[in-house]
């Protein structure tokens, strides 16, 4: 797997993005953000760290996925 380096404000305007469409979705991942060891890495690469989430959320977003997946 290869890794993309990205700027800061690349990887705040992924989570972003990503936050935003999960709430379309109905989805809501509480602990989505940077993750700020890998923010703060000397190799440059930038993670969004998905965080937890409840069951019921995991099987939403499989749902959501699923469907995506099925057009």
């Amino acid at each position: 797997m290869s890794f993309h380096h990205s700027a800061p404000d690349d990887v705040h305007e992924s989570a972003e993005e990503l936050r935003t469409a999960l709430k379309e979705n109905g989805i809501t991942l509480p602990s989505l953000g940077v993750d700020l060891p890998g923010f703060a890495s000397v190799h440059g690469v930038s993670l969004v760290a998905l965080g937890n989430c409840n069951a019921a959320t995991a099987r939403r977003l499989a749902e959501v996925l699923r469907k995506a997946a099925a057009r």
